[in-house]
């Protein structure tokens, strides 16, 4: 451990220690956190020291506490790991009415993701077609909203769960008068 409390944390063996556990690859790492994998590997070989705002994506991409990810420290990883509410990243979609929040881990991205999505009255959140083979599943929470799939329409009330093929474009509409959430899963295939 470094002793000089000048230096910044080298955080390159940390990063390329929690990468690896996961499974990862630069590039898995880079599409997930949304930074450059080019700028992941300088980081792990101690050539670069990255931003704050790179080390909160890391984190979050990785699953882990920003304070774990600039510790050289080796710890044992929870059993159990509880992710508060203020530390699930959400996907403002004001300007059409909806939130996302991601529930899934970062990790498992583009494989299954899982979100809650509340949809304001008129909210709609309009997807392009997803990979080949991608279905998704949408459990309805609270309100009503329409479902739209190629050519079909479906209303989809509280309770109920609609399993669609997400390979086209798709929509999810909040018809109602009042606020509806639902729990989305994506599968890619």
């Amino acid at each position: 451990m470094n002793n000089n409390t000048s230096a910044p944390p080298e955080v390159g063996a940390t990063l390329q220690r929690l990468r690896l556990a996961r499974g990862l690859t630069l590039e898995d790492l880079s599409r997930i956190a949304g930074v450059s994998k080019s700028m992941l590997s300088q980081i792990e070989r101690e050539k670069a020291n990255p931003t704050i705002a790179i080390t909160w994506r890391l984190a979050n991409a990785l699953g882990v506490q920003i304070g774990e990810l600039l510790s050289s420290e080796t710890r044992a990883v929870d059993l159990i790991r509880v992710v508060d509410a203020h530390e699930i990243p959400t996907l403002p979609g004001s300007h059409a009415g909806y939130s996302l929040r991601i529930l899934g881990p970062m990790d498992l991205a583009g494989k299954y993701e899982w979100y809650e999505l509340t949809l304001q009255p008129g909210g709609e959140l309009a997807s392009q077609a997803h990979d080949p083979g991608t279905n998704e599943h949408l459990t309805v929470v609270t309100g009503t909203v329409e479902l739209e799939v190629g050519a079909e329409k479906r209303k989809i009330k509280h309770g109920a769960t609609a399993r669609y093929p997400a390979d086209q474009n798709h929509a999810i509409r909040n018809a109602g008068k009042t606020e509806a959430k639902a729990l989305l899963v994506v599968v890619h295939r």
